[in-house]
């Protein structure tokens, strides 16, 4: 089976729908950014605050490259992944995309805690959704280019999850 690639910004639910999604299709979960985390023993605001973006950037293309050669995944992207057309040509070229989207209002409060988030941390109320919205709109386009688009504003990820697997059984007829 050919995997399914979640793409998205942060907070709309990759993780989330990610896990229930793969119990539902029998296959394995893969989150990027917790594999990333697990092997360079640290969590990526550390790597941000440490190393900088370029090297979270060549991390994440190491761990697309990993992900994208093995089958049966429903695989987690972090939230800029697509802003490589190499990490999106690889994960294309074995999985269907599948971007989960959701409104402002939804991605500030499913993304209120501090320290998880490196490029929004530091920014107050006013700041963030503007960062959030400037963001979204950098990102619209890659985004836009996934074969099947959710909006996961206002849904369970229960929710989410049964509608991809609805989704899916059509789009792969």
């Amino acid at each position: 089976m050919k995997n399914v690639v979640l793409i998205g910004f942060m907070g709309t639910g990759k993780t989330s729908v990610g896990r229930l999604l793969a119990t539902r299709l029998g296959c394995a979960f893969h989150d990027l950014d917790k594999k990333i985390e697990e092997r360079h023993g640290m969590s990526i605001p550390e790597m941000f605050a440490q190393h900088g973006e370029a090297y979270f950037r060549a991390c994440e293309k190491d761990a697309v490259r990993a992900a994208s050669a093995r089958t049966n995944l429903v695989i987690a992207t972090g939230g800029g992944t697509v802003k490589d057309a190499e990490n999106v040509a690889l994960l294309r070229a074995n999985g269907i995309l599948v971007a989960l989207a959701a409104d402002v209002d939804t991605i500030l409060q499913r993304t209120q805690t501090r320290g998880k988030r490196p490029v929004l941390d530091g920014a107050d109320a006013g700041d963030r959704r503007a960062a959030v919205a400037r963001l979204l709109e950098e990102r619209r386009h890659l985004y836009e280019s996934a074969d099947i688009t959710v909006d996961t504003s206002g849904r369970a990820p229960l929710e989410v999850a049964e509608h991809i697997m609805q989704t899916l059984r059509i789009w792969r007829k």
